[in-house]
């Protein structure tokens, strides 16, 4: 599975980029996880060599990318001018999803709507809010946010098109109105389909529709009819008994040296498939992931994970403690202080790289 692994670096932008902007690499890869907000930073980072953190956060800022809950119900960052359509595409079937879950938490019909243009007039004219005000906003308009309600009707209202997450304040998310961005353009559901497909199977190749059918949370049938559409563009290989498809390009190639990534615990290099043997071996995967699916950072080497890593700040420095699974050589303990070094010039911070 190595081809598919070091093909899969370069469709991600993660061997090489052609892009200059984190507006780029949000575009080509049509949604970014954001659920860990730091390290959905250093995923745009990552793929846009020689940049910093603050590049990320100023695009934020701009509303040029947002942080919203789209597909698979779970936050992302997506382009400012593909939100709407994301969301006409995804949000239908996730809300619906959702149904037992409210019925739990007592939001019925009446209350969502009711929350919903509480939250939408609270944003109006270019206001941008925190979480916890918003949420004291409902409670005085005698809507309960107690438990699991508050953060289910700020979901609704994202996945409504009403609001969105911007940059963050310390550990509060921020919101803003959606109706501040520029309209932009709409497609029919069939187009949509396509569309996703596209950004998918450009931006991940080589993938199955299995892996389409999980990242995007539709269903197997709007999966397929997405990838019938654009399937043209792509060219179909079978290997294991699986059928991929890769975009057409010629992967970059493979360097002498090892090449040696951090990758955030959410990054779309792994969770951007279902099946991620290509990169991880499955026994090794169920063993790093709890019962929250949360995947640690990784330490990637020449496509295949080798390891985890964690960070901690001393002053002005960043200390990234490694946990490899084997012992590295040389030339990837080499490698590894160089995309260590990167790291650190992206926060602003000398680096230095332990465990190794």
């Amino acid at each position: 599975m190595q081809n598919i692994a070091m093909q899969r670096l370069d469709s991600q932008q993660i061997a090489q980029t052609k892009f200059k902007t984190p507006r780029e690499i949000v575009t080509w890869l049509g949604a970014l996880q954001a659920q860990d907000y730091a390290g959905a930073k250093w995923s745009v980072g990552l793929r846009l060599p020689g940049s910093a953190e603050s590049e990320i956060e100023q695009a934020l800022a701009d509303e040029i990318i947002v942080r919203t809950w789209v597909v698979r119900g779970t936050l992302h960052f997506v382009a400012a001018p593909d939100a709407r359509w994301m969301l006409a595409l995804v949000a239908p079937r996730l809300s619906a999803g959702s149904a037992r879950r409210y019925k739990e938490l007592e939001l019925d019909a009446r209350t969502l709507a009711r929350s919903n243009a509480i939250l939408a007039q609270a944003l109006q004219g270019g206001k941008q809010l925190a979480r916890t005000a918003l949420l004291a906003i409902l409670e005085q308009h005698g809507i309960s946010t107690q438990g699991q309600r508050g953060v289910y009707m700020l979901q609704r209202a994202s996945l409504d098109g009403l609001i969105c997450q911007g940059v963050m304040q310390g550990r509060d998310s921020t919101f803003l109105s959606l109706d501040s961005f520029p309209k932009s353009k709409t497609f029919e559901r069939d187009e949509a389909l396509a569309q996703l497909a596209q950004r998918y199977f450009t931006s991940r190749s080589p993938a199955t529709l299995q892996d389409f059918v999980w990242w995007s949370g539709l269903s197997t049938a709007e999966a397929q009819a997405g990838l019938a559409a654009v399937q043209s563009k792509f060219v179909q290989e079978t290997l294991d008994g699986k059928t991929y498809w890769r975009a057409s390009s010629k992967p970059t190639a493979k360097s002498k040296s090892p090449t040696a990534y951090l990758l955030p615990g959410f990054d779309e290099y792994l969770l951007g498939y279902k099946d991620r043997t290509a990169s991880l071996d499955e026994p090794r995967y169920k063993r790093l992931t709890p019962p929250n699916g949360m995947l640690p950072p990784t330490i990637v080497i020449d496509g295949h994970v080798r390891g985890t890593w964690k960070r901690t700040f001393e002053k002005s420095a960043v200390v990234i403690a490694a946990s490899p699974f084997t012992k590295f050589a040389a030339a990837e303990r080499r490698a590894l202080e160089t995309a260590a070094r990167r790291y650190g010039e992206f926060l602003g911070m000398s680096c230095r790289i332990t465990g190794v």
